[in-house]
């Protein structure tokens, strides 16, 4: 392996596996091939050379910390057992339905994951796509057999029909082979950018669908007008105000709010909790006149629950489909998401706030990782006028 040089010494110790960084291969000194590998991105392996049926073959065996040394000691000397008899320790892990498809590493990786990821569309995206897309092609194939060749095709045939699931099967099948090199079943990714070496794609990224900003106004009147239920105008007329995301605003709840203000402004505020906020972390939002109101109308309609915006069903928030439905069936080409578009281009085309402070009101970062040390202001303050600035924007006279 160029560049990574070969650390042969004493056997191993727990604490040598544990702080090891620097590149190379470190043997184990115990007589059966058994090395760690360090490459130079970090990513760390045991491997075990072994000469099998007179052929020689590298053999991998797991990731620390997920496989001990003490275990990837235990897999190597059955390993060696096996070649000095004569046999083929790889048959052997066939034969142990050790060997498994791609398929069933994926089926397994999203065993693993799911839980660690909070929205259910994600959860069932993993495999649907998986399914549709990569297991007719090459999900009987053993993982350790399937060739950045056979993941390219896949990608590049599922580009033609979806491009921007196309993109998201990249990463999905790279966490197929990165579980699979933790347990031992793979020794390499074949799904990295490099080794795909995918042309870029020459369609353009669709944005989600966005009003101009001065027709979000007319949207906001025909919504109120409309047949829709009270809370959910209420809802959508709150999100617009505030320019926040679907999610932020549907699952708002009560204890978030401090209509009175607190020690630094009178002004009414909404702190969105991390775990709600795209970026994990609080996010305050100064209340204009309006969105008070709403917030006391939304109190008389409430159902007891802790929800502000609850659902038809008690204690459930409003759906996400239940507001994009609203605006697209009252004849309004646009996503709900997109009025957080329509309030950044209202601030950039009639406003003269600086670029941070409407970044600041979508709760979004500014800078590198060293800015955001030293600027730790969120620009409260100067948002305050910002957000009463563009709720008179939408109920001024014109």
């Amino acid at each position: 392996m160029s560049g990574i040089t070969s650390k042969k010494s004493k056997p191993l110790s727990a604490a040598v596996v544990a702080s090891v960084k620097t590149p190379g291969k470190y043997h184990d000194g115990k007589g059966t091939g058994l090395f760690l590998l360090v490459k130079k991105s970090g990513a760390r392996s045991w491997v075990q050379r072994l000469m099998v049926q007179g052929k020689r073959r590298e053999i991998g065996l797991g990731s620390p910390p997920f496989v001990t040394l003490a275990e990837a000691r235990d897999r190597a000397l059955d390993n060696k057992r096996i070649a000095v008899s004569g046999g083929d320790p790889l048959a052997e892990k066939r034969k142990n339905n050790l060997a498994l498809s791609f398929e069933e590493a994926a089926r397994r990786t999203h065993k693993e994951l799911a839980p660690t990821w909070k929205n259910p569309k994600d959860r069932a995206a993993f495999l649907s796509t998986l399914e549709r897309y990569v297991f007719p092609r090459f999900g009987r194939v053993a993982l350790s057999e399937v060739s950045s060749a056979d993941i390219r095709q896949a990608i590049l045939a599922a580009r033609e029909l979806a491009p921007g699931v196309a993109k998201k099967l990249t990463y999905r099948i790279s966490s197929v082979f990165k579980w699979g090199i933790a347990e031992g079943h793979c020794l390499n990714n074949p799904a990295t950018s490099d080794a795909l070496a995918l042309p870029r794609d020459p369609r353009t990224v669709s944005h989600r669908k966005a009003l101009p900003y001065s027709k979000v106004r007319d949207c906001i009147e025909t919504v109120k007008a409309s047949g829709a239920g009270a809370t959910t105008k209420l809802a959508l007329e709150f999100l617009i105000l505030t320019a926040t995301r679907s999610g932020e605003t549907r699952l708002a709840r009560w204890d978030e709010f401090d209509l009175e203000g607190g020690s630094e402004t009178t002004t009414a505020t909404w702190t969105v909790p991390a775990d709600r906020m795209k970026m994990k972390r609080p996010h305050r939002v100064p209340l204009c006149g309006r969105a008070v109101e709403i917030l006391r109308e939304a109190r008389d309609l409430s159902d007891g629950s802790d929800l502000v915006f609850p659902g038809t069903k008690h204690g459930k928030p409003l759906s996400d489909m239940t507001l994009s439905k609203l605006v697209k069936e009252l004849g309004f080409d646009a996503d709900v998401h997109g009025f957080r578009t329509s309030f950044r281009t209202w601030g950039q085309e009639q406003t003269d706030f600086p670029r941070d402070v409407q970044e600041a009101a979508l709760g979004h970062k500014m800078g590198d990782a060293a800015e955001q040390a030293y600027a730790r202001s969120d620009l409260f303050i100067k948002r305050q006028e910002m957000m009463e600035r563009w709720s008179d924007f939408l109920w001024s006279e014109r």
